[in-house]
């Protein structure tokens, strides 16, 4: 089984993919929270839940490889600063390290683009590629569900799990490469 995460210090993403089936997603909203320590506390209570349904021994679907978001290492024009790069990979780095220690395994990255294409999304020039993504995962994946808020948008959250779903189904496609 793959786990995938869309790791972010605001809300983050995790999916759980066996044979290119998704088999659970979910978020962790950290947005109520300032402090960097308690955030990943937070994550790592989730992780904590997901290892203990997961790999506990005789546990006939183990968690065996793990893929996270690769973080942004470039700058473009209207997004993040440096300081919020910054804390964007060092916050990265100790989820890297907690999802290590636990399961044992090494993460490996993935950037978004190269997962969409794996998954066969195409963002058009001019859209907003959380949105294409969402809209794929509502057409394609049964199982993937959406609430909206009373303006008819999709809840926040939603496109932190469907980038982490299609992480997850990109580790599939490269592992089976």
């Amino acid at each position: 089984m793959i786990l995938g995460l869309d790791i972010s210090t605001s809300i983050t993403g995790f999916a759980i993919v066996a044979d290119g089936q998704l088999l659970w997603y979910d978020s962790i909203d950290l947005r109520k929270s300032k402090d960097p320590f308690e955030k990943a506390a937070q994550v790592r209570e989730k992780i904590l839940e997901i290892f203990k349904k997961h790999n506990v021994p005789g546990s006939s679907d183990p968690i065996e490889h793990v893929f996270i978001e690769q973080p942004f290492k470039f700058f473009k024009s209207g997004g993040s600063s440096a300081k919020t790069m910054a804390v964007l990979q060092s916050f990265n780095g100790v989820i890297s390290w907690i999802l290590y220690e636990l399961f044992d395994i090494k993460p490996e990255y993935i950037g978004a683009t190269r997962a969409r294409k794996l998954c066969g999304i195409k963002v058009p020039r001019g859209q907003k590629a959380k949105k294409v993504v969402l809209e794929h995962l509502l057409l394609l994946e049964k199982s993937f569900k959406v609430e909206y808020t009373r303006f008819g948008n999709p809840k926040q959250h939603y496109f932190d799990q469907a980038d982490a779903i299609v992480i997850a189904k990109a580790g599939h496609e490269i592992l089976k490469k």
